[in-house]
């Protein structure tokens, strides 16, 4: 860097507000104090992408990228934090509330897209010529607030005041057509910096704009609506992230969004490589390879068909040579039904010369087959296309040479059962990369007094950048190490009770043990399960006053989706137990539920270094991965889980001994389903029906929604599916039992900071670094590439 921040703020500043730096508000002074990052970075910026394009690149294609804030990020990663904080404090500013003011980039949704956020600061920090590739959505998911315990959605208009980190590339524009409407795909590109090195990667996000702003001619004609169709017609393309598809209408915005962003990104790619390698795209593949984060962005594969055919000459030989060796498939579900599928006459509305090449894949699929010996059938489950229907995973599984699940047993599952058919046809396309969080932002950033520990323990900050060296310090520490440790998360407590009383007003205890569930609100997920036990745990010490129970304070953090009615109502329970545990005047001592309202990365950078116990609690064999209990780990909470997704793996890692598991596990579950009736254990598992009968017989209120009576229902009475099909019943008892263990062990803190410390120390296995070394080598074939 040419200058230092004490130089560059002021003026940057000013230049924002038009007024002397002390007298900017702390908006203004992020807004400069960032531009000013964006300014130290712009030379190294430059040159990383130069000299990217002209090797060999890996594109990651996501429909979202959950990036959370960014000015601390960058300033951790360039080690200029105290610097800031001088420059800042030199005209009356604190730089902690200076960072408060940036709202979070909310262009993803949960953990896919942070999976992708994380992937990106590893890519950078390895100096590995990675770009990604998504969608400038203007308004994120949505803002959730609470109206008397019922979620409601609001628009996230996250870049209204301007967002420095965000630079437009009018020049770099690209044309994406659909059979009714042409738009401009105009790139905007986000730096992404990595921990200690001077290269900088990119994430380029498309915006849709339309060919012409406005009708001039129909404005004056008095046709004022008219002037502004197309406009408003394109912008809906990129305005709001995974749009409400119960509808047909909104099926085809989504197929809109993912063709968008697929066609301008590869049209962006061929251009490069014309204009590094020449006109013959027969050596495509040997310079790119792309990663399709799940099916979203499977669009590309025709797509690129379509370019390499139509745009520039190759045969259709000749282009599918180019494309079953340029992509990759990450898939993120063990659900089969999951899977994206969609009607052909979405795209013979859009696109139809698409269609067509997807017509002439499944046409040359199913003679393939053929000849290898498949029977009809199979062959008719597999085929791209069937029954009007569009199938995106079964395109991504043909076409794609790797196919890779998230966690060691996800990808068991995905090759015993989800695609068992195409495990048997390519065993050798498939294989697990298991999930990995940054050390920068959910340890180094966001945990800066036990990342000082880690510091003194290691004698050098080495671990922020290979995680794997913690491992070398797990045992032979002493007792003043473990002291620490209380001392670390006891003042992470209290700064996050204070967080809660003002965001939330709600008094919490440090001195309680945080029990934190915060992901996706999905009945797998079970936060129902959890909601249960505290109802119960509530009953219990209204039954009998004198039962001695460690004080907990409850924390769960979750956005439902605006159209999954039961996960909406699962919230309002759990808001509803709220109201009953914290407003009674006895139980309130000992317990309180918090819910955090919109839950995002800055709230969980609030949460997860104050938490004493992560839940992971999802039915076993359904959560792919999950990377919410990497994080809690790195930052020394003890798993609380069933044998699913990652936490398998965290287990191998830590011991029995240093997390809690219980439940049926993936194994176990087909067997005991074959008997399992969920009133068997309503009438038997103490306390369980009184439990349930809490939510219709007036002890909790849905405000007449009948959604407890339907939550009641679903755990009880077959419907269109079977009864409790998340077996919360079947495995409370055994989560109870855990949970109430749990609680009981951590009155001895000496044994429960010699756990953490294990969990803490064995987490480098977790490390998304670790992850992209992996698909670096085995997956993409590239090589560091260092400014």
């Amino acid at each position: 860097m040419t200058q230092n921040l004490a130089s560059t703020v002021p003026s940057q500043v000013r230049a924002v507000s038009g007024r002397p730096a002390e007298a900017s508000t702390r908006m203004e002074v992020w807004q400069g104090l960032s531009a000013a990052v964006v300014d130290a970075i712009a030379n190294d910026w430059h040159a990383t992408d130069e000299r990217y394009r002209a090797g060999r690149m890996e594109h990651y294609f996501s429909a979202e990228f959950l990036m959370g804030r960014a000015l601390l990020n960058n300033l951790t990663n360039l080690g200029l934090v105290d610097e800031a904080q001088k420059a800042v404090g030199a005209f009356g500013h604190n730089l902690s509330d200076v960072l408060e003011q940036e709202p979070d980039a909310a262009l993803g949704n949960g953990g896919l897209g942070r999976l992708a956020a994380c992937f990106l600061d590893s890519c950078a920090t390895l100096d590995l010529p990675v770009n990604g590739y998504g969608i400038l959505y203007r308004y994120g998911l949505f803002k959730q607030l609470f109206d008397d315990g019922f979620q409601t959605e609001h628009p996230d208009a996250w870049m209204e005041e301007g967002y420095p980190f965000v630079i437009r590339r009018e020049e770099a524009q690209r044309i994406v057509r659909y059979q009714d409407l042409t738009v401009r795909a105009v790139p905007h590109d986000m730096p992404i910096t990595g921990y200690g090195t001077r290269n900088v990667n990119t994430l380029r996000l498309w915006k849709a704009e339309p060919m012409e702003e406005f009708d001039y001619e129909a404005f004056n004609s008095q046709r004022f609506t008219d002037a502004i169709v197309e406009r408003e017609r394109t912008a809906d393309i990129s305005r709001v992230l995974y749009p409400n598809d119960t509808t047909y209408e909104g099926k085809v915005l989504r197929v809109r969004q993912q063709y968008f962003f697929c066609s301008a990104s590869l049209q962006e790619i061929i251009d490069t490589y014309i204009a590094h390698h020449g006109e013959d795209l027969r050596g495509f593949s040997t310079y790119n390879a792309i990663q399709l984060n799940d099916t979203h962005p499977v669009l590309a594969i025709p797509e690129l068909m379509r370019l390499l055919m139509d745009e520039h000459d190759l045969g259709w030989e000749e282009a599918w040579a180019e494309v079953v060796t340029t992509f990759a498939y990450t898939n993120h579900t063990v659900l089969a039904e999951a899977l994206e599928t969609w009607e052909v006459s979405i795209f013979e509305r859009l696109f139809p010369r698409v269609l067509e090449i997807v017509y002439e894949i499944d046409r040359r699929f199913r003679q393939d087959m053929r000849e290898r010996g498949l029977d009809e059938d199979t062959i008719a489950y597999m085929a791209p296309v069937q029954d009007g229907v569009v199938r995106m995973a079964w395109i991504a599984c043909y076409a794609a040479y790797s196919i890779n699940g998230v966690a060691a047993i996800h990808t068991e599952i995905i090759k015993r059962d989800t695609l068992k058919e195409w495990y048997a046809l390519w065993p050798e396309r498939f294989n697990n990369k298991t999930n990995g969080v940054t050390p920068r932002r959910w340890l180094r950033q966001c945990n800066p007094r036990l990342s000082a520990v880690l510091d003194d323990v290691v004698g050098n900050d080495s671990w922020v950048r290979d995680l794997s060296v913690l491992s070398r310090f797990t045992d032979g520490v002493g007792d003043e190490v473990l002291d620490r440790l209380a001392e670390v998360k006891r003042a992470n407590k209290a700064d996050f009770a204070a967080w809660v009383l003002e965001r939330e007003g709600v008094e919490i205890d440090p001195e309680a043990v945080f029990d934190v569930q915060i992901k996706r609100l999905h009945e797998y997920k079970r936060q129902l399960l959890n909601a249960l036990y505290i109802l119960d745990l509530y009953f219990r010490m209204k039954e009998d006053p004198s039962l001695e129970v460690p004080k907990r304070v409850f924390v769960f953090g979750a956005k439902a989706a605006p159209g999954y009615v039961r996960a909406k109502a699962i919230i309002k329970l759990i808001n509803t137990i709220a109201e009953l545990v914290n407003n009674d005047p006895v139980v309130s001592r000992t317990l309180k539920v918090v819910f955090i309202h919109n839950y995002n990365v800055s709230p969980a950078e609030h949460i997860i270094p104050a938490a004493d116990v992560s839940e992971q609690i999802s039915m076993a064999g359904k959560e792919a991965s999950g990377t919410s209990n990497m994080k809690f780990m790195m930052n020394g909470a003890l798993t609380l889980g069933t044998l699913d997704g990652a936490n398998v793996e965290i287990l191998d890692q830590v011991g029995e001994d240093n997390a809690y598991i219980f439940g049926a596990t993936e194994d176990e579950l087909p067997v005991l389903r074959e008997t399992y009736d969920p009133r068997q254990a309503y009438e038997n598992v103490p306390g369980l029906k009184r439990v349930l009968d809490a939510l219709i017989d007036g002890t909790l209120d849905d405000r007449g929604t009948g959604g407890f009576a339907d939550i009641r229902r679903s755990l009880l009475e077959a419907s269109y599916e079977s009864a409790d099909v998340y077996y919360v019943l079947g495995d409370f008892a055994a989560y109870r039992e855990a949970k109430d263990r749990m609680a009981a062990d951590y009155a001895d803190q000496r044994a429960w900071q010699r756990k953490v410390w294990v969990n803490i120390t064995g987490s480098g296995r977790f490390s998304s670094d670790r992850t992209i070394s992996d698909y670096a080598h085995e997956v993409w074939k590239i090589e560091p590439e260092s400014v």
